[in-house]
């Protein structure tokens, strides 16, 4: 899986158990600690008629003559960037499920109003995009290289000359971190960061936050382990490099830890596990990954699985492991496990 050259990563294997797996291990060399540190937290706001500047993840500052309409971004910033009030024209990434309706990355943006570029995994339309003319892409990072989410590296250089990029990392920090950036990028789009709505969503992040805190404290015994499904394997990730799961452990869950020789082999991020081994950590409460590309808690039919104990419990929640990146969509994730944890029974 992840030990391969990226260019024969599957599909499955980049978007399995902790976002992008071995991708940004197999890139890091590429990148400098600039990235990874965040660069630098400036965002100038700009009135709409106005030059519009932005310092990204990468130390890369873009300067535009005014502030960009015609954005393009990966379909979960272009969500997190809805819930602000700016709206976002092209997306690329999982925007459609098979039968047409919104992918869970899409958030509140009604699907069919949006041009898409690419649906799945290395796929972009790049003469389309050319022919939308966009004013700037923006996405997320995985890796400390800088690496675009979703934008392919076969066609990287075609789309980088067709306008500039700008990229939030989310790789090895909490989900505060790039929270606070997409809420400055949003701010120098023209958001109005004072909107009820808006101040409203960041009191509730903060008070969701502080109930899984107390929650974390009351009930320490309580075990949770981060999984993600795909026919031949189950994964089990570790707390180091996803923004929720480091931000869930800053807060005091008890998280299964996968060994560190056996998160060596995918570059840190998790451990693959075979359906017949997958009782090998005990756990109380069992996250699993939403994503569309990952199989979902019901539609699992692995004996195995269904003998777990947080599973015949019923203690099996969902996780964003590709959070979108707006307090009105954290929340629910920082509930849902306070909420587990404080109904949980000890079962492992």
């Amino acid at each position: 899986m992840p030990n391969a050259p990226v260019s024969h990563l599957t599909r499955r294997g980049i978007l399995a158990a902790g976002g992008a797996l071995g991708l940004g291990a197999a890139l890091a060399a590429c990148g400098d600690e600039d990235a990874k540190s965040g660069g630098s937290s400036e965002a100038t706001t700009a009135a709409k008629s106005g030059p519009w500047t932005f310092k990204d993840d990468r130390g890369t500052t873009v300067k535009l003559d005014k502030v960009p309409t015609k954005i393009v971004a990966f379909v979960g910033v272009a969500a997190a960037l809805y819930d602000y009030g700016i709206e976002v024209k092209g997306v690329f990434g999982p925007t459609k499920t098979q039968d047409g309706k919104a992918d869970v990355q899409a958030g509140d943006m009604d699907v069919s109003k949006l041009t898409v570029f690419g649906n799945v995994w290395d796929q972009f339309n790049v003469e389309k995009y050319a022919a939308f003319a966009p004013e700037v892409l923006i996405s997320t990072t995985f890796d400390n290289a800088g690496t675009l989410w979703y934008v392919p590296q076969a066609s990287k250089d075609k789309i980088a000359k067709l306008a500039p990029s700008v990229a939030i990392s989310v790789y090895d920090r909490q989900l505060t971190q790039p929270l606070e950036r997409m809420w400055e990028l949003a701010e120098s789009l023209g958001a109005d960061m004072k909107a009820d709505k808006v101040v409203q969503a960041k009191k509730d992040f903060e008070a969701a936050a502080e109930r899984l805190r107390k929650a974390a404290k009351a009930r320490p015994e309580i075990k949770v382990m981060a999984g993600s499904a795909s026919q031949d394997l189950f994964y089990v990730s570790g707390t180091n490099l996803s923004i929720d799961l480091e931000y869930f452990k800053a807060l005091g869950v008890n998280f299964v830890e996968p060994s560190e020789r056996a998160k060596k082999a995918t570059g840190g991020w998790y451990e693959s596990l075979s359906w017949e081994n997958v009782d090998k950590y005990p756990a109380d409460i069992i996250v699993m990954d939403d994503r569309s590309s990952t199989i979902q808690p019901a539609d699992i039919a692995e004996a195995t699985w269904k003998k777990l104990p947080a599973v015949k419990a019923g203690q099996v929640i969902s996780r964003s492991p590709e959070p979108i990146l707006s307090y009105d969509k954290c929340t629910p994730l920082l509930t849902s496990l306070a909420e587990a944890i404080e109904k949980a029974k000890k079962v492992a």
